[in-house]
């Protein structure tokens, strides 16, 4: 009888576990920050952008639940000359259950670099608990690459 519950336990426990390997590999740890979109791809300053980021499996599948998204324009470190800091485009408060954030916002008139390759940047900031149990913010990022004429 001993024998037949703990077979039963390890069953289940390895039936759970099979269940959320499953279900993290369906969403690859690069979607774990935001899987983002960004149309058009070609812009130009004072052109309307539209941006989406879908959470989904970050919050659902590893537990990363945004208080905040920045969204940024930057130039990719290895192409930077030192000179080209990020254009910052919004930081957005995430309400309590979301698995999306979208917005439209326009491009501004910085200093763009012809031939420069851009990304639209999305960082999530969100709470992990520290050592002592008190929340700790961290923040991970994903990016969209752009073309921006200049």
């Amino acid at each position: 009888m001993k024998f037949a519950i703990s077979a039963a336990v390890l069953s289940f426990v390895g039936l759970a576990s099979a269940t959320s390997i499953a279900a993290r590999q369906s969403c690859p740890q690069a979607t774990r920050f935001g899987i983002p979109s960004v149309t058009p791809s070609t812009v130009s300053a004072g052109d309307s952008i539209s941006i989406t980021v879908d959470l989904t499996c970050g919050v659902t599948r590893f537990g990363i639940v945004p208080e905040f998204l920045d969204y940024s324009i930057e130039v990719p470190a290895e192409f930077n000359n030192g000179f080209q800091q990020a254009i910052i485009l919004a930081r957005r408060a995430i309400p309590a259950g979301a698995l999306s954030d979208s917005f439209t916002t326009t491009v501004p008139h910085g200093y763009f670099v012809a031939n420069s390759p851009y990304n639209v940047v999305v960082t999530n900031i969100y709470n992990i608990n520290g050592t002592d149990g008190s929340p700790v913010l961290v923040k991970g990022g994903v990016l969209q690459p752009i073309t921006i004429n200049v």
